[in-house]
């Protein structure tokens, strides 16, 4: 009888109609003791055990970093992500800088070439009347890869800075030799073509499968962007310095009174480097090393050529040995407010000068003219007359404005080539 109360009552615990009435209390002190350990002791269990395993992650700062770092908190000085808003661009985590360096200079080092060059130097000695001594001297710089039969492309004034003074006289190249990367030989190069004006030059080595660098747009480059100088500063081969675009689209006065626009970077750049390579991360060519600015308080402060503005005089160098060039045929000089006025001229470009047969005597340039309109605009300075002129291609028709004893008058020159 019992057994069968006892199996009665058990399944009377099953059914939710009999629950109520028959077993309410004892029910409900069994209720609270399942309570108890089905529901409240586990939860304590894993709140605890949650404290125990999150004290132990953030115990350790690497997965400490990382729990923090996926849910948006910066907490490294060197891992800040940023998205990208308005114009900005995304950062990466710095501990990412050396690997991105690495591959830069793998990419470009191939592309690099060290050339040395040798001259005649004549010392004028003027004791005991004039004599002269020859000596040979050496210069070094840096080139680019443009091709892989041996097209380099460089600076002018490495392969082509002849010069005459008071006392020494200095030949143009005798010799010149291209020494490449991990590579001892020296392989002797000549000149394909110079260019002055923008201190550009191609060589070439009669040497095929060369690793040719590739070239990025230096239009696009932005202030702040990594930026890899690469050459033989001091006959060190094969070097790279790295910083950041400081600056773009920058106006710069060389030594010679030629001006430049430049990029602008705080990488590096020494005697030796001009001619080499200005690479972004992803180590392509922005531009060519060109100048720096030295002396006390200056740090920090070289110069590159954008690689886009030498192309069209890279394959003219390549095809005509020399840069074609729009011609007028006058030299001239800037008049400013003072100047003008006080030789009761206007603002201007006073022309001294008119060569014989050129453009400019063709359409009727005279001695004493201030040109003061190009292609309807205003000018001031021969800069921005040479600018306006070089937008055109030899042949095209160019409109000036000029002044000629108060009176005002419009002249069409038909621009010719410059010799």
């Amino acid at each position: 009888m019992e057994e069968n109360e006892k199996n009665q009552n058990f399944k009377t615990v099953q059914n939710p109609n009999t629950y109520k009435t028959v077993y309410k209390n004892e029910t409900t002190k069994t209720s609270k003791v399942g309570f108890g350990k089905s529901i409240l002791l586990p939860f304590f269990s894993g709140v605890v055990g949650c404290c125990v395993v999150l004290g132990t992650c953030f115990g350790i700062p690497s997965i400490r970093s990382k729990i923090l770092n996926e849910s948006g908190t910066n907490i490294s000085n060197n891992s800040t992500i940023h998205t990208q808003d308005k114009g900005y661009v995304t950062q990466t985590s710095l501990s990412n800088y050396s690997d991105t360096s690495v591959y830069a200079a793998n990419k470009i080092l191939p592309s690099i070439v060290g050339i040395e060059v040798e001259y005649n130097v004549n010392s004028l000695i003027s004791m005991f009347g004039r004599q002269s001594q020859t000596s040979t001297a050496t210069a070094s710089g840096s080139g680019i890869i443009i091709s892989d039969d041996g097209y380099i492309l460089t600076n002018n004034h490495i392969v082509s800075s002849s010069s005459s003074e008071s006392y020494y006289e200095v030949s143009e190249a005798t010799k010149m030799t291209v020494t490449l990367f991990n590579d001892e030989t020296k392989y002797e190069a000549k000149i394909v073509g110079t260019d002055e004006q923008t201190d550009l030059a191609v060589i070439k080595i009669e040497k095929s499968g060369l690793s040719k660098a590739e070239f990025a747009d230096s239009d696009n480059i932005k202030v702040g962007e990594f930026s890899m100088a690469v050459g033989n500063p001091l006959g060190m081969q094969s070097s790279i310095t790295c910083g950041v675009i400081s600056a773009v689209n920058r106006e710069v006065t060389d030594s010679d009174g030629k001006k430049f626009t430049l990029i602008q970077t705080d990488a590096a750049i020494n005697s030796g480097n001009s001619g080499g390579a200005l690479v972004n991360s992803e180590g392509k060519v922005i531009g060519i090393n060109t100048l720096k600015l030295s002396g006390t308080g200056i740090e920090g402060m070289g110069f590159a050529i954008p690689i886009n503005s030498t192309t069209d005089i890279t394959s003219q160098l390549i095809q005509y040995s020399k840069v074609k060039r729009p011609y007028i045929g006058i030299s001239g000089m800037d008049l400013n407010e003072q100047t003008a006025k006080a030789n009761n001229l206007v603002v201007g470009i006073y022309v001294k000068s008119v060569d014989d047969f050129s453009a400019g005597e063709k359409a009727g340039i005279k001695i004493g003219d201030v040109i003061i309109e190009a292609d309807g605009k205003k000018i001031t300075s021969m800069d921005e007359l040479n600018e306006i002129k070089n937008s055109h291609k030899i042949g095209d028709e160019m409109k000036i404005k000029i002044s000629r004893n108060g009176q005002e008058k419009e002249l069409t020159i038909a621009l010719g080539e410059q010799p």
